[in-house]
């Protein structure tokens, strides 16, 4: 009789690539986008998947009931790995992905299954993986460390917190256990606002792009993705960020579409609004653009109390808008 296992990976275009590739067992697609919206500390896991599932259809990119209920169907099996012979975790080397092997090892280590769980660190993407790269991922497969499960703990309750310290105190600790995660730290810490524009880094190279004269959704979002070291953002999560930068009194993008946040349009234009070239050039600040009711993980910005990370420095600094004087 084969052994039944349980694949666990990203979403559906690496179980494509996988199945393509002839990887046996059945599969389980994770499917969320943590590093955008809430993940507050507090919640177990059915009750941070309603949390999800809500915030995604806020957001337009899916209805509730469907997202939902497969949230529902995903958690039932998860709890249910312990049934197969293994459980196998494929996860990338980029942001999206190394969020969603913590909240999954963090569950591991406080469900231990009966079975063996095993872990494919991935540094290229599965969705374009060749049969012979993906065979040569299986020949590396390791039985995940009970390091490994206490580094997922630990960074996913600093993940979780409802200020940025933990989370940047990792870079300060030893995650060789889990060799990409260094790399998402980092990478999660440049989507606060900088100090001197208070806009995020993905945020600063789309008006950067602007400036020089990109300006149409498909050109910008490819060239973004190129000045990525690990895309990780998809185009649905950029075209939330290009409209909330058209937003407000003082928006720093204008576009001559009206298109809701969540429907993509590859012609749509963008340019910089007289705000825009002001932030742009260091002269002005994004003001609360970037910190009004944002969440990164458990971290809820607002612009009363809010966080800005100086890459340069590695250092995070408290901050607050003060209210304009009368």
């Amino acid at each position: 009789m084969s052994e039944r296992i349980l694949n666990i990976t990203n979403g559906d275009c690496a179980v494509a690539a996988l199945t393509r590739a002839g990887q046996p067992g059945d599969w389980l697609p994770w499917r969320d986008i943590l590093h955008e919206g809430p993940v507050p500390a507090g919640l177990d896991l059915t009750a941070l998947s309603v949390l999800r599932a809500r915030f995604i259809s806020e957001r337009g990119w899916a209805p509730l009931e469907p997202v939902q209920a497969d949230f529902e169907a995903r958690d039932a099996r998860l709890a249910k790995g312990g049934e197969y012979d293994r459980i196998r975790l494929w996860f990338e080397h980029d942001l999206y992905d190394q969020l969603q092997l913590l909240q999954i090892l963090d569950w591991l280590a406080d469900h231990p299954p009966s079975t063996p769980v095993t872990l494919l660190s991935l540094d290229d993407y599965l969705g374009t993986a060749s049969p012979e790269l993906i065979e040569r991922y299986v020949a590396a497969e390791q039985p995940v460390s009970d390091a490994q499960r206490q580094l997922a703990q630990t960074a996913w309750a600093a993940f979780r917190a409802d200020t940025p310290e933990p989370w940047a105190g990792l870079l300060e600790q030893d995650t060789q256990a889990l060799p990409f995660l260094e790399g998402a730290v980092r990478r999660l810490l440049e989507e606060y606002p900088q100090p001197h524009t208070g806009l995020s880094r993905t945020a600063y190279h789309a008006l950067s792009l602007i400036g020089q004269g990109e300006e149409s959704f498909s050109t910008l979002f490819s060239e973004v993705q190129n000045t990525e070291e690990r895309r990780f953002m998809g185009d649905l999560g950029f075209r939330w960020l290009l409209h909330s930068l058209c937003a407000g009194v003082e928006p720093l993008l204008e576009t001559d579409s009206a298109l809701p946040a969540w429907q993509i349009d590859p012609t749509q234009r963008f340019s910089l609004s007289v705000k825009g070239r002001a932030v742009l050039a260091g002269q002005a600040s994004a003001g609360d653009l970037m910190v009004r009711d944002r969440w990164i993980g458990g971290v809820h910005l607002r612009p009363d109390r809010f966080w800005e990370w100086d890459a340069a420095l590695g250092r995070l600094q408290a901050s607050s808008l003060q209210p304009a004087s009368v």
